[in-house]
């Protein structure tokens, strides 16, 4: 018998039907969002983009400070 590989898991599984449903409902209603309040969801995204400069801010200074 081979081994299993553990990232099998993450890699190959789409979540069935379900899983692609309830992702299709995700990107319609980013979609709806997008078109009917296009200046909401510029803002939405530049403050998204902001917290994740922070995120990698932080984890680069963790690491220097690790080491």
């Amino acid at each position: 018998m081979g081994k299993k590989d553990p990232l099998q898991a993450l890699v190959g599984n789409s979540g069935g039907a379900m899983g692609k449903l309830v992702g299709g409902v995700i990107v319609v209603a980013l979609l709806v969002i997008v078109v009917k309040f296009p200046s909401d969801a510029a803002h939405w995204l530049k403050e998204l983009w902001g917290l994740g400069e922070e995120v990698i801010s932080g984890l680069v200074s963790f690491i220097r400070q690790a080491f």
